[in-house]
């Protein structure tokens, strides 16, 4: 059988093109950009959490706080701005573990 175009690649030989755009398989590519015509799309991906937002802005501190130890190690800085980082990466690293372990009960 030759080919003459990609409906004719990707569908299961033996089926015609209008019955593989209509088979289950077709609309469940979780990589599809666009909905189907035939209004077969499920509900649209759910929003963003708080929680989500919550950790995401934890993790961001813990890396910003660690670059500013960092720094503040590299220009010499006094020992209070070295503790006072650390004491902000430790209460978001120690927050995030809390999240974590009171999402798995």
């Amino acid at each position: 059988m030759p080919i003459r175009s990609v409906d004719d690649v990707s569908r299961t030989p033996g089926t015609t093109a209008q019955q593989h755009r209509r088979s289950p398989m077709a609309t469940t590519d979780p990589y599809r950009l666009t909905t189907p015509a035939d209004g077969t799309h499920d509900a649209s991906s759910p929003a963003v959490t708080g929680g989500e937002v919550v950790r995401t802005l934890l993790w961001i501190v813990v890396v910003v706080s660690a670059v500013a130890n960092s720094a503040a190690t590299y220009a010499e800085a006094e020992t209070w701005v070295h503790l006072a980082c650390g004491m902000v990466t430790l209460l978001a690293v120690v927050t995030l573990v809390l999240r974590h372990l009171g999402g798995r009960r």
